[in-house]
């Protein structure tokens, strides 16, 4: 399978765009992997998106979403009361991906690095499986683990995950089991940054954002300045 863009963004500086282009824009790349079972593994493959993500701010912000799933500790966590108050970013994706997923969150979590010790504790980073059938508790924490051990992962009811991602304009299908074991799971690529300042969006990164980017970008959004 493979992942594409309608479109790429280039730009040194956050793009303003209205909440309908917004809406289109965090839509843009979406990324469908497919993959093949052997025994208890999994390996996919898919083509990643071109390079090139940028930031894109909102002029209408959006709203964080009322969702509550299990934590990769096995606890409820309710993202609006947990979150509140704090710079949080947030992706939608799965463990099982081959490009997508992985380096999104190694480029969020070499950015974070970069960071003051003070701020890299204030910062919320959250990873919301779209194949929570396979992306239990523990497997979120061993692969987060691997990037941030401070990250958060969440996982639970397909439904609820979907209605959320869709609430911020991202698209989620529900994962397919092919009849060879494979699994095909087709999930938005963009990270949301939610503000302190009110806990709503105020910048989507698309799929290809650097980490250089991001490092440049945090220090403004964990002081609510975006």
């Amino acid at each position: 399978m493979r992942a594409f863009s309608r479109a790429s963004f280039r730009s040194s500086r956050p793009t303003t765009v209205g909440f309908a282009g917004a809406l289109a824009a965090v839509c843009l790349t979406v990324s469908a992997c497919g993959g093949s079972a052997a025994g208890n593994a999994t390996a996919t493959t898919a083509t990643a998106s071109p390079s090139g993500g940028t930031a894109v701010r909102l002029d209408r912000p959006l709203t964080k979403p009322e969702l509550t799933l299990t934590d990769d500790h096995g606890k409820p966590f309710d993202l609006v009361k947990r979150t509140a108050g704090k710079p949080t970013l947030m992706y939608f994706g799965y463990t099982h991906c081959p490009d997508v997923c992985p380096t999104t969150m190694a480029d969020l979590a070499n950015a974070v690095k970069q960071l003051p010790e003070a701020d890299q504790k204030r910062l919320q980073v959250i990873f919301v499986t779209t194949d929570p059938a396979r992306d239990t508790p523990k497997r979120l924490h061993q692969w987060l683990a691997a990037f941030d051990r401070r990250f958060t992962g969440l996982s639970g009811d397909f439904d609820a995950v979907q209605k959320a991602a869709r609430s911020v304009g991202v698209s989620v299908d529900e994962p397919v089991k092919n009849a060879d074991g494979s699994y095909t799971v087709t999930h938005g690529a963009e990270v949301l940054a939610f503000s302190p300042a009110d806990d709503k969006v105020h910048i989507i990164y698309t799929s290809g954002t650097t980490t250089q980017r991001y490092a440049a970008d945090l220090p403004a959004l964990i002081r609510g300045q975006v």
